[in-house]
């Protein structure tokens, strides 16, 4: 376990810090709503991968694999809801950052969901288990092992992009700017939305 654990800490790293849907959604709720807001969707996003890794290390995942049709209903199930995700930040009011707002927001389960519904978050689960678990009697234990450092890297590298969005409320002082950033935002998180269909 050793031997891969230092190979997996920075696949772990890479995996959660670049920039992707899960990433654009919390820096986009940060930026809005201030960072406690954006903790239920970073726990809760963290959770869901770090919970997909264990559940295809018990073999679930092995279905996925031989099931190109359900792939597919999956993929555009998540291509759906990101698209309407970004819709809704692309027309949010262009009013100043209120984060005692009560507008409804991304959660903890909708932010796991979007989990178990992306099918490249399904894949880079099955590429954890059958690169870094190996196949010895503690194979269990070592799945259990590469979920809760997967869970305990992505916090940082999700809270840094809340860091960021939180931050950048001291430039979205007008609402004209507020305007902009949601639909930049929105933009954003629709193109990787779509590119991660197209390529």
């Amino acid at each position: 376990m050793l031997s891969t654990l230092l190979p997996f800490m920075l696949f772990a790293f890479v995996a959660s810090i670049t920039p992707g849907p899960t990433n654009i959604l919390v820096l986009s709720n940060s930026a809005r709503y201030g960072f406690k807001a954006s903790v239920p969707i970073i726990l809760g996003a963290c959770a869901g991968a770090a919970g997909l890794v264990l559940v295809v290390g018990s073999g679930v995942g092995q279905s996925l694999t031989q099931a190109p049709k359900l792939q597919a209903v999956m993929q555009w199930a998540g291509v759906a809801w990101l698209s309407y995700l970004a819709w809704q930040i692309y027309r949010a009011p262009a009013e100043a950052i209120d984060p005692q707002s009560t507008q409804k927001r991304l959660g903890l389960i909708g932010a796991a969901s979007l989990q178990v519904i992306n099918p490249k978050t399904w894949m880079m689960a099955l590429a954890v288990v059958s690169v870094f678990a190996g196949n010895g009697a503690d194979r269990q234990h070592q799945v259990l092992s590469l979920s809760l450092v997967f869970f305990l890297i992505a916090l940082p590298c999700l809270g840094a992009w809340a860091l960021l969005g939180a931050g950048s409320n001291r430039v979205l002082r007008s609402s004209t700017a507020v305007q902009r950033f949601n639909r930049c935002m929105a933009l954003l998180l629709l193109g990787s939305t779509w590119l991660s269909v197209l390529i």
